[in-house]
């Protein structure tokens, strides 16, 4: 029978708290494009996201492995060690919650654990060559290789189907879309629930509550699943904003080739036991698809934006987990400041969104936000998709100024 003591169960609700924020943070994954296409009423994506994502929970612990057994010495690290670096992978997902940058909770959640694992056992604690192939690696190449999918797969797409634009087309790709949305919901619980499992089970070990190498109980792959699943059917309406419609325009068959290169990605991964951040994958794959319509273009600003907050998740994760660490480590005042610190910082960003609120009824932005000079120069040269009635320019384009006739020639004279 499991033990517990007071700071392995504040570690074990935090980490079920981490798990709900990254379910709503990530629910865009999965049910942007499919919200911002018309497939499915928002509430309804999001609720259907929900119950695959607590399905994939169940599908496998490859991930949840990694993180227990492989990333960090699980020797020595003490449970307030797992609760400072939760501290840091929270913050960073409410922040990039508010201002509604799809950054990647897995790496956040790396990133704290990293932090307050140096601050605590120093350097040699962290398994580098775990970090590189099993995190950083799959982090620069899954989008790349996501997008590259997505966009082979939308001109595929338009170029069987030149000439097939009607109703019953989109219907089509539209249900095309909802089941690969689905797809992506499940592989989604495969891999980001089975974080918090690995952590949750990383915090029993070092709490001596189970044997070192165990897999996650029963009751943590429950818990993790339910949580993630109550925040994803909450919805992170900011991010499916920024992701459905302020990174590009797509229709349905641009959805569905978007959706299923991510999953099959992310898929793939969770069997290889990558600790792959689904939002790196779903974004490359809708920019990927973005570009691969003839006349599709990105909205490299906005895109931009998400790099930046990609290439900082990890280290500023690893500085908040690791000052987190440093006050833990003065003991239990010391974490209750922590506690008190996490709980007045949500408390404040939740407030803060409250000034510009953004749910279901709001999500699909009338006002996206306009091209730029790239989006533009590349626009101006790409024709656009085949059936496409192109507007009458004859309105816009002036007519040529009127001329004076030419004078007539005099008459010749008459002797």
């Amino acid at each position: 029978m499991e033990s517990f003591s007071l700071i392995l169960a504040i570690v074990v609700v935090t980490a079920l708290a981490f798990d709900f924020t990254n379910g709503f943070h990530d629910t865009a994954n999965a049910m942007a494009t499919t919200i911002s296409t018309g497939a499915l009423k928002p509430k309804v994506a999001v609720a259907m996201s929900a119950a695959l994502n607590l399905v994939g929970a169940f599908l496998s612990v490859e991930v949840a492995n990694t993180i227990s057994k492989g990333l960090v010495d699980e020797n020595g690290i003490r449970p307030e060690v797992i609760f400072a670096a939760l501290v840091g992978a929270i913050l960073w997902n409410l922040v990039t919650w508010l201002v509604g940058l799809p950054s990647s909770s897995s790496h956040a959640l790396m990133g704290g654990l990293i932090g307050a694992t140096v601050a605590s056992a120093g350097f040699g604690a962290v398994h580098g060559d775990v970090l590189v192939t099993k995190v950083l690696l799959p982090a620069v190449a899954a989008p790349v290789v996501a997008g590259l999918a997505a966009l082979l797969a939308t001109r595929f797409s338009y170029g069987i189907g030149r000439g097939a634009e009607g109703e019953a087309t989109r219907k089509g790709y539209r249900a095309g879309q909802i089941a690969s949305a689905g797809l992506v919901s499940l592989a989604h619980g495969t891999n980001d629930a089975q974080k918090t499992m690995g952590i949750i089970t990383l915090a029993l070990i070092a709490g001596g509550a189970i044997a070192p190498g165990s897999n996650p109980p029963t009751w943590v792959i429950l818990s993790a699943g339910l949580a993630i699943a109550l925040g994803t059917y909450i919805g992170g309406w900011r991010i499916i904003r920024t992701m459905g419609t302020g990174l590009t325009d797509l229709e349905p068959r641009q959805g569905f080739a978007a959706q299923t290169s991510a999953a099959t990605a992310i898929l793939a991964s969770s069997h290889l036991g990558f600790s792959l951040s689904t939002t790196h994958v779903v974004s490359g794959s809708v920019m990927g698809a973005g570009v691969g319509r003839k006349g599709g273009v990105v909205r490299w600003s906005t895109a931009t934006r998400m790099a930046v907050a990609w290439v900082l998740t990890l280290p500023a994760a690893a500085l908040v987990g690791a000052g987190a660490e440093s006050l833990t480590d003065l003991g239990d005042w010391g974490t209750a400041v922590v506690a008190v610190f996490l709980v007045g910082t949500s408390a404040g960003i939740w407030k803060l969104s409250r000034r510009e609120v953004v749910d279901h009824t709001n999500v699909v932005a009338d006002d996206a936000e306009p091209a730029g000079v790239v989006t533009t120069a590349i626009a101006a040269v790409t024709p656009p998709p085949a059936g496409v009635v192109t507007e009458d320019l004859t309105a816009t384009i002036p007519a040529p100024a009127a001329t004076d006739p030419a004078p007539a020639t005099p008459p010749a004279a008459t002797v």
